[in-house]
């Protein structure tokens, strides 16, 4: 099996079977997340730049870091450990995986868009869910748009065997998209600075067609929601290297997202991949389906260029080989991005 060191918070929370988090597991999982509630962290390695030109407030506040390395290597170390066998879609180990989620979510204070977290998919043969939290805009007006952050949290369970070794843990993909998603979701909770309403939404199923997005997207356009933007975060754990930006997006020649974001980053943040075009990564995420379904801005933020990571789809994708620095700057070097975006006072981000 494998070597890495996995935090005892696999084995707490793998106490909590397949159905809904019980009160036991909440005190367990409980003792192994100190400092990944609402604190703000001071001791990570990039400082936030949060411009609030979109309040009508052209002062810059300089913000510690939000994020760190050992937030983010807490939740991955998790999420893609051998005690969740591959997070399959439907199986055992993804349910132990939206305990997490679920349970981060509630004790950060972000309330579920549904009656529940779990939204159970319709387009699936068997049992799946998305997970899904909300936090409404402050803005009395503002708050009807609605900006979607996702990540699908499954991955494909069992992959060619490596010695002994046939889980395929889905470091990269997707946990670490998972994990960017949550420390948002905790960020936005914490500063109660977004004047538009944010989904945070877990897809399941992603690996089997976009099943989980597909039904979300589905659903939500049934209740004739007021989409402005899905940004979907995928396969963000190890940097890219040689590039003068930091991320890409997929479908950058489609809309201005990538000159949205920068502005609000004020760094290249975002930045043009070719190759990403000519695999088409754009119709190959989540993002896809809020696509379809809205004909909004729906893009995928990616460090993966297809030369700076050769474990996709096998069982080398582990937490030990990615990078938890990369990661929380991620996090802290898309707030700005974010909080731009979410609180504009107009619908800035549009398709060419």
């Amino acid at each position: 099996m494998k070597k890495l060191f996995v935090v005892c918070i696999a084995i707490c929370i793998s106490a909590c079977g397949t159905t809904k988090l019980k009160k036991t597991d909440a005190i367990n999982v409980q003792s192994n997340l100190d400092g990944l509630k609402t604190n703000v962290v001071e001791d990570s390695t990039h400082s936030l730049v949060v411009d609030n030109k979109a309040s009508h407030n052209n002062s810059i506040i300089n913000l510690p870091a939000f994020s760190n390395s050992e937030n983010v290597g807490k939740i991955i170390s998790f999420l893609a450990s051998d005690e969740l066998q591959g997070r399959e879609a439907g199986s055992e180990g993804i349910a132990k995986a939206a305990n997490l989620i679920e349970y981060t979510l509630k004790e950060n204070g972000v309330p579920p868009y549904f009656e529940g977290y779990r939204d159970t998919i319709a387009n699936f043969d068997g049992i799946a869910y998305n997970v899904v939290g909300f936090l409404e805009g402050n803005d009395v007006n503002l708050k009807n748009e609605i900006v979607i952050l996702g990540a699908h949290y499954d991955h494909i369970g069992t992959a060619k065997a490596v010695g002994q070794d046939s889980i395929a843990n889905g470091a990269n993909d997707n946990a670490s998209g998972t994990t960017t998603v949550l420390e948002l979701a905790r960020y936005f909770s914490a500063n109660k600075s977004n004047k538009r309403s944010i989904i945070f939404a877990l897809f399941t199923a992603e690996e089997k067609g976009l099943l989980g997005s597909k039904h979300l997207a589905k659903k939500l356009k049934a209740d004739n929601i007021d989409l402005y933007t899905m940004l979907n975060f995928e396969m963000v754990g190890v940097p890219l290297q040689n590039k003068d930006y930091f991320m890409y997006v997929t479908g950058y020649q489609k809309s201005n997202l990538a000159e949205i974001a920068n502005k609000y980053a004020r760094e290249k943040l975002i930045g043009y991949l070719p190759s990403a075009a000519e695999m088409n990564l754009f119709m190959r995420s989540d993002n896809y389906a809020f696509h379809l379904e809205f004909n909004v801005p729906s893009q995928t933020f990616c460090t993966f260029d297809f030369t700076n990571f050769n474990h996709y789809h096998k069982v080398g994708d582990e937490a030990a080989i990615m990078n938890f620095n990369h990661m929380a700057d991620v996090v802290n070097r898309t707030i700005p991005a974010v909080n731009g975006i979410v609180n504009a006072p107009v619908k800035e981000i549009k398709y060419n």
